[in-house]
Order: C-alpha cells, then sequence, then structure tokens
C-alpha cells in the first residue's frame, strides 16, 4: 500500500497577516516517477476537486511505483469565493493565477502562491493542471503544441478531442495580449515536464459525467506512467485539433439563441449557421453566427444574453483522427 501525507502549507500572506493555506496530498511507494495533479486554480472549476477526491481512496489502497503529488484546490481565493479571478484589490496585475506561473516569491499574490506551488511541480515528470470548462463546452484535453511528451500525455487522458495550442514566438498575437505564457502547463512544457490541461467540462457544480472521465483519465494517464499497476485503458476515438483560440464573436449586444442543430464535437464547415442574435426589445435580428472556418465545433455558448465582442462558439482545425 502506498504511503499517504496531507500537509497544510502556507501559500502566501494576506495584509492581515492571515495565511492562505491549502492541502499537498503525497501518495508514495516503491521507486518510479512522479505524478503532480492539481484542481481548483480557478475557484467555479470545482469538477477536478471531486476528481482528487475520488481518486483517493484508489490511490492509498494501492501499490504505486512512484509518488502523486496531488493538489486539491490550487487556489483558496477564488475557491472561496466561486470565482474565476481574485479582486483586484488583493492582486491588480495578475487576478488570474493560471497567469502567474513559474511565479516569484517577491511578487504580487498570485506570483508568491505559484511560487510555492512550483517547488512540488519541479519535482515532477509529468503535470496534469485540472480544470473545468462551461456547460456549453466539449470535454477536451489541451497540450502545447510541438511537446511530444505532453502530446503523449494527453492521448494517455483520453477524451476525444485533443487541442494542441500554440505557445510563444509561434503563436498568434493575442497569445501575448492575454498572458498565456504564465500558464501552469506553458510553464511546465517549458521547463521540460509533459503537462496537459484537461477542460472537464461544466462548473459551480459536480457533474458525473465529467467527473466520472476525469478520474478514469487519471487513472489511465497513472497506468501510462507505470505509477499504477495495469494496462491503459483503450481511449477509443482521439481527434488532434489545433488553433485554440479561434473563435465567432458577437458583433452585438442582445439576445443569441444556439441553433438547436447544432451540437458539440460536430464537424462544421465555413458559414454552418450556429445561432442568431437579437434585439430583445425591437426582435430585429442583430446578427447569424456561423461557423468561420471548417473544424471541430467544440464550444456553444447556453447563456442568452451576450455583449457585443463576446464569444459565441469555439471551431478548432481537425489536424487528424486515430
Amino acid at each position: 500500500m502506498a504511503t499517504h501525507t496531507a500537509e497544510r502549507i502556507v501559500l502566501a500572506r494576506l495584509p492581515s497577516g492571515i495565511d492562505v493555506e491549502t492541502t499537498v496530498h503525497r501518495y508514495r511507494g516503491s521507486d518510479g516517477p512522479t505524478l503532480y495533479v492539481q484542481a481548483a486554480q480557478h475557484g467555479r472549476e470545482v469538477n477536478g476537486t471531486e476528481v482528487l477526491r475520488r481518486l483517493h481512496d484508489r490511490l492509498v489502497a494501492a501499490d504505486l511505483a512512484g509518488e502523486v503529488i496531488a493538489v486539491p484546490v490550487a487556489d483558496p481565493l477564488t475557491f472561496d469565493r466561486v470565482s474565476y479571478t481574485t479582486p483586484e484589490e488583493l492582486d491588480s496585475i495578475n487576478a488570474n493565477m493560471n497567469r502567474a506561473w513559474p511565479g516569484d516569491d517577491e511578487g504580487t499574490l498570485h506570483e508568491r502562491m505559484a511560487a510555492t506551488l512550483w517547488e512540488y511541480v519541479r519535482e515532477a515528470d509529468a503535470v496534469v493542471d485540472l480544470h473545468t470548462g462551461s456547460p456549453g463546452m466539449l470535454t477536451h484535453v489541451v497540450f502545447t503544441a510541438g511537446d511530444d511528451g505532453s502530446r503523449n500525455l494527453a492521448g494517455a487522458f483520453g477524451t476525444d478531442l485533443l487541442l494542441a495550442e500554440r505557445a510563444g514566438e509561434a503563436a498568434n498575437e493575442e497569445w501575448g495580449q492575454r498572458g498565456f505564457d504564465g500558464k501552469l502547463r506553458v510553464a511546465a512544457s517549458r521547463a521540460g515536464i509533459p503537462t496537459i490541461t484537461p477542460e472537464l467540462a461544466h462548473n459551480k457544480q459536480i457533474v458525473e459525467e465529467a467527473v466520472e472521465t476525469g478520474v478514469d483519465g487519471m487513472v489511465t494517464v497513472l497506468r501510462d506512467r507505470g505509477v499504477l499497476e495495469g494496462d491503459p485503458e483503450p481511449t477509443g476515438r482521439r481527434r488532434l485539433a489545433r488553433n485554440h483560440l479561434g473563435r465567432v464573436t458577437a458583433t452585438d449586444s442582445g439576445i443569441f439563441r444556439a441553433d438547436p442543430e447544432r451540437e458539440l464535437g460536430e464537424e462544421v464547415t465555413a458559414g454552418t449557421r450556429l445561432g442568431t442574435l437579437y434585439d430583445p426589445t425591437s426582435y430585429e435580428v442583430l446578427q447569424t453566427a456561423q461557423a468561420d472556418r471548417d473544424g471541430i465545433l467544440y464550444a456553444l455558448t447556453k447563456e442568452a444574453t451576450v455583449t457585443g465582442g463576446e464569444k459565441l462558439a469555439n471551431v478548432a482545425l481537425l489536424i487528424e483522427e486515430d
């Protein structure tokens, strides 16, 4: 059986002197690789936390070859607020923790928190950063394009859709504007550690299908890395796509009705009707939203009230299909 420890650690301090704390679980077995996994960088993304809770008993009872380091709540500040970012008063520069990696122990609040957890990340041979998308997003795994180790890790997790996201100089202008080089996945990949970001779909609520996908994916990754005994489960159909930032946006503010014939995961062509944007008072049609490229429809907003410039849909470019 694995040796399990749970340690409360201080991530940073608030102005009042109160410590921002979280718990780091370690499951140790015989000699072997180390896997770091965390959840809830964004506090409303609770399905990853539930994945680690359900994985706990299995890891404690297993004969591990290596070690698993698990952090179920990476950002307690957003978790307590059920939010995506912290208030500006706490960190006006890096309100989103997933833009602050690998951190700085003398930097902003989130940079200090990331720097503390980075000490555990740097021990790892592979990293899984569990996230949760919106209800209108297809479950998928993101990895850094051109990183074969991360590509293999993504394939092992086993979702239908794998998204290769370009980074650094290979990315488009928006990449830099949105600070994506500060994502944990990017920083760890740059440090030579294969890393993936599973987006399990749905937030603010525990969704059984999403959690089961996460648990199955983690078990398969652990088997693939040799940490858990057993052969990895067949992953079935896998589609590799790119252009994670490609999206259709609202040209104006109004009420959006997604086309009821559209299904997440379907392959669409440029010009495919995705929905209609209306003026709620005059009933005027403001926009007929259409796919701007051939590819896989992996996100389609379900929230009706939208503002101009807001995302309505994401279409990824299909690269290959297994």
